[in-house]
């Protein structure tokens, strides 16, 4: 009854991954493969310089999904013994390489070169619920920019939604976990990475220039597009 639980568990983060996961195959298990980003990697800059990019995208990213295949796969051979030890020990490499891989593959949709819309504000259902919620977009960043800041190491903050029980726009702070272990209903909208791979290598210790820089490729239509879709 435990194994069939924890199993359980792992195939709603599946569906949690959605069309953010690229698969493969390992031994008959159905893997991650890391996704292409929509743009060059220094279509962000100056925001964001594409050797950040780079080393974000086919260094941490690329990891995140090796391990959370290999992970996939000791899990495959614990379940087929069955070994209960092993399934449960595994639960925390698949949770913190998942989480890494979801968030990321939302993280970049999140960004858009200035040219193709990136920076430009909200229209539409989202600029009603943001002047709503927050009284206007610059009281959110605002929010969003502190939470970040303050967050102290390794983390996230996240624009939120969900459509039950009916939530208009919220933050959300978490570490590397995806937003469904803080409930399934939630819905990430745009997601800002604030570990330091995200930014060190150009802003060193400056993590505030880099919350305020990364507005300016901010994809507020792929926000859009997600808000309407659960919020219609």
């Amino acid at each position: 009854m435990a194994l069939r639980r924890i199993i359980s568990n792992n195939k709603t983060l599946a569906r949690h991954l959605g069309s953010n996961m690229n698969y493969g195959n390992l031994r008959g298990v159905q893997t991650l493969s890391l996704p292409d980003l929509p743009y060059d990697y220094g279509a962000l800059e100056p925001a964001i310089s594409g050797e950040i990019m780079r080393l974000h995208h086919q260094k941490h990213h690329q990891t995140y999904v090796a391990n959370f295949n290999k992970a996939l796969e000791q899990l495959h051979d614990a379940v087929s013994k069955p070994d209960a030890s092993a399934v449960v020990v595994l639960q925390s490499a698949l949770k913190f390489n998942g989480g890494g891989h979801i968030n990321h593959s939302i993280f970049w949709k999140n960004l858009a070169p200035v040219n193709e819309g990136g920076g430009e504000p909200p229209k539409g259902s989202l600029s009603d619920a943001i002047e709503k919620e927050f009284g206007s977009l610059e009281a959110l960043v605002q929010k969003i920019n502190s939470e970040g800041a303050a967050l102290q190491g390794s983390g996230w903050v996240v624009i939120t939604t969900s459509p039950s029980p009916r939530t208009v726009l919220s933050s959300s702070v978490c570490v590397f976990d995806p937003l469904v272990t803080k409930g399934s209903s939630l819905v990430p909208l745009l997601g800002i990475d604030v570990w330091e791979h995200a930014y060190y290598l150009q802003y060193k210790n400056a993590k505030t220039d880099y919350l305020k820089n990364i507005w300016n490729v901010m994809n507020w239509n792929y926000a859009s597009q997600v808000y309407e879709k659960e919020c219609p």
